[in-house]
């Protein structure tokens, strides 16, 4: 009994061998971790320190980003508020323009109501022309028959001088187309009895006696300082003188006696004014 006493306390004594091993190997596993904790550490502090460098990089990166974004958003905004500003000047031009074409529109269609007005009136007024012209025609037809009919009556006949006178007129019309002849000078008068002498181109006439009941008369002619009498001449007779230095005919025609008055023309060469 003592012996497995004995025995039992010998087993129950520690192994020092072992526990040396274990503690030794203990200790190893400690310094390995505790190696493995500092090399994890430091290449943490590494990471750490490179990450740091990296973001440091990062954000100076990044400043410099938000700057030129900064720069470029104030440009870009000036840009804009300039092109705003372009836009609304544009457009106040645009609608100042479309203005001035509105009230142009509105002139020009005031104008072209003006315009067809007058149009209107004006063909209103050319038609009436037209039938103005068509009478103008017939009374241009008429005047010319009757000029005709009238130029168809002068006549040459011999004057009281013994000359054969030009183309006779017995009446204003008739004498109006010798007129238009233009072959000579014609100057209409009327003579009054007991009237002073008239002058006629650089002659002087004065009735002295006008006998409506036989269509006679006498007058007196006063020609270069000399009186000549014309007496007892008869109705659209040519009386008959010369004078001038260089003698040219004159001639004179009564186409009216009254009671005491007489009407006609007198007849001078174009030289005689």
């Amino acid at each position: 009994m003592a012996d497995e006493i004995r025995t039992y306390e010998v087993e129950r004594q520690p192994n020092h061998k072992l526990l040396f091993g274990v503690g030794i190997a203990g200790l190893v596993l400690a310094l390995g971790s505790l190696g493995w904790n500092y090399g994890l550490q430091h290449r943490l502090d590494d990471s750490l320190a490179s990450r740091t460098l990296e973001n440091d990089k990062l954000q100076a990166e990044l400043d410099q980003t938000n700057a030129r974004l900064k720069a470029t958003s104030e440009t870009l905004g000036q840009s804009v508020g300039m092109t705003q500003k372009q836009l609304e000047d544009r457009a106040q031009t645009i609608l100042a323009a479309q203005e001035a074409q509105t009230a142009q529109t509105a002139r020009l269609a005031k104008d072209q109501a003006a315009t067809s007005k007058q149009v209107n009136a004006v063909s209103q007024d050319v038609s009436s022309v037209k039938t103005d012209v068509g009478g103008v025609k017939t009374d241009v037809a008429n005047t010319r028959s009757d000029l005709a009919n009238t130029q168809s009556q002068l006549q040459r006949v011999i004057g009281d001088a013994g000359v054969m006178s030009g183309e006779i007129a017995t009446n204003h019309d008739q004498l109006e187309i010798l007129k238009h002849k233009g072959d000579r000078n014609y100057a209409e008068f009327t003579l009054q009895k007991g009237a002073k002498p008239t002058l006629l181109a650089n002659v002087t006439l004065q009735l002295k006696k006008a006998d409506q009941k036989h269509s006679k008369f006498t007058l007196n002619v006063s020609s270069d300082d000399k009186l000549i009498e014309k007496k007892d001449k008869g109705l659209d007779e040519p009386v008959q003188f010369y004078t001038g230095k260089n003698p040219v005919l004159y001639e004179l025609v009564v186409n009216n006696i009254a009671k005491n008055s007489v009407s006609g023309y007198l007849s001078t060469p174009k030289s005689v004014r």
